[in-house]
């Protein structure tokens, strides 16, 4: 497994936890939160170059909504 695919795995896993909250604006507020607040700027970084490159594929919706939000 790659770094990148590694970091996907991590992210996606953020984004079930905050998969349960009904509110969806609410749900991408606490994964954009969560990278932001525990992720260092390299991870994120990383994560950000993995979804410019194939488009996100394998990387949940949330994930990308957040990262979207946070640029």
């Amino acid at each position: 497994m790659s770094g990148h695919d590694s970091l996907v795995k991590m992210a996606n896993q953020i984004a079930q936890y905050f998969a349960s909250e009904p509110d969806r604006a609410l749900a991408v507020q606490g994964v954009r939160q969560h990278l932001q607040s525990f992720w260092t700027p390299a991870m994120r970084r990383q994560l950000g170059e993995r979804l410019q490159a194939d488009g996100g594929e394998g990387v949940d919706p949330l994930v990308k909504e957040a990262l979207q939000q946070a640029a």
